[in-house]
């Protein structure tokens, strides 16, 4: 079956960005300008994905608002002869079919998953988690989706981590010798923030998954751990009892953007390739490093 759904948990808290998350969602944090999770909304639209489906908490009414049609902001800007930036607003409530949930509850991210299960039914489905924004030629996820294409089998996307980062990530143990270039790997097992010299390997899990609709019954049979929180890849594991998952090593950048030094590192990177900010944003850098070497 083709991937036509995306879902977006998104009812996190963001503690990681307190104050600035005391009142505003995390995924509402904008890198340059325009909000963390609107970069990864339009991967999954430029992936072939726009049915979306936004599993949301208490205080996320923001991200509503954003994927909304804004008839006052739009009146003013028409008024006021704006039209450049007219079409911008246009753009993000045209870009989307969205549809929300409610996690009453966080739960975990499993559980955030496992809300979306009746809209999602019993087709395959994408996942997409907006902390990680991923800069590459081709979309990350629609070079996941060319390899499910071939596969039919639920995909992680994983990347490799140095030695001393095994610690922070779910890390895979591979089964079956590397295909398809040494991008594709099966699955024999999944260690949650291992110890380094504990580790299977270096490849590590983040954010983007494609799942078949079997995953609902495997998170329905995964018990609660800390915190009373059903976790995602618990409910993998328990899927790789019965059926193959694979790990794929995508070709692109990962910003974690939920780091505070992860984002101010997207920001300077994703305002150095815009064209209208590019050339005078690098020469205040340019000048910048020089006073600092001035300085001693």
């Amino acid at each position: 079956m083709k991937i036509r759904k995306a879902v977006f948990p998104a009812a996190g808290l963001g503690t990681r960005f307190l104050p600035a998350t005391k009142a505003q969602p995390k995924e509402m944090l904008a890198l340059v300008d325009k909000p963390i999770i609107q970069y990864v909304v339009e991967e999954a639209v430029q992936s072939g994905l726009d049915n979306i489906i936004l599993v949301t908490g208490r205080g996320k009414n923001a991200i509503e608002d954003h994927f909304d049609v804004s008839y006052e902001l739009e009146a003013i800007l028409r008024s006021r002869n704006k039209l450049d930036l007219l079409q911008q607003v246009k753009q993000i409530s045209d870009m989307i079919h969205v549809a929300y949930v409610r996690q009453k509850e966080a739960l975990g991210l499993g559980h955030a998953v496992l809300m979306a299960k009746p809209l999602v039914g019993e087709e395959p489905f994408a996942v997409l988690l907006g902390d990680d924004i991923i800069d590459s030629d081709v979309p990350c996820m629609k070079q996941m989706i060319d390899m499910y294409e071939h596969t039919g089998a639920s995909i992680l996307a994983v990347m490799e981590v140095e030695p001393d980062a095994v610690s922070r990530y779910g890390i895979i143990e591979v089964q079956d010798d590397p295909s398809n270039g040494e991008q594709l790997f099966r699955l024999g097992g999944m260690i949650e923030k291992p110890a380094p010299h504990e580790a299977p390997s270096r490849l590590a899990v983040i954010g983007r998954y494609i799942l078949n609709s079997t995953i609902f019954r495997a998170l329905e049979e995964t018990d609660p751990g800390a915190g009373g929180e059903i976790q995602l890849t618990d409910g993998i594991r328990r899927l790789m009892e019965t059926e193959p998952v694979f790990g794929f090593k995508f070709q692109g950048k990962r910003f974690d953007a939920g780091d505070k030094l992860d984002f101010l590192k997207a920001t300077v990177e994703f305002a150095l390739k815009r064209d209208d900010l590019g050339p005078a944003f690098r020469e205040y850098l340019r000048d910048l490093a020089c006073l600092r070497e001035g300085n001693g």
